[in-house]
Parts: structure tokens; sequence; C-alpha cells
């Protein structure tokens, strides 16, 4: 892991070190990385939604319904 240095505001770190003890965190450390990941995953969601829409945008089709006419009515039986 690479260290780094953040300011937080006073109010913030009396919240980070009482939900450290409600939520039974070995430490603020521990804490702090976990609220990182979770950020870290929704940004990457809202990303690749963006871009998914993008592509959508630039092709000029909308892909909701692409593969039922690929698939078609009789798609089980073949």
């Amino acid at each position: 892991m690479i260290p780094q240095k953040v300011q937080l505001e006073e109010g913030d770190l009396e919240f980070i070190a009482t939900a450290c003890e409600v939520f039974k965190f070995k430490s603020k450390s521990e804490y702090m990385r976990s609220a990182i990941q979770e950020k870290i995953q929704a940004d990457r969601r809202r990303l690749r939604e963006l871009r998914r829409q993008r592509a959508m945008r630039d092709y000029g089709e909308d892909f909701e319904g692409a593969f039922e006419e690929i698939e078609g009515e009789d798609f089980e039986a073949r």
C-alpha cells in the first residue's frame, strides 16, 4: 500500500472514531480503507454506465432489446 496523508475536519474525525467503536473496526485506517474502497467501486459503476450510454449514443441505436431480436421466438427450439 502507498501511504497517503489526508486532512479531515474535526467533526469528521470524531464521527470516524465513534463509527470505529460502534462497528468494531480494528483501527481508523481500516475504516478509511473500507470507506474509500466502497466509494471507488461506486464510482467505477457510474463510469461504466456513462461509457455504456456514450457508446449507445455514438452508435445510434438502443441496445435494450438487441438480444431478443437476435434470438427470435424459436431460439430455444434450435
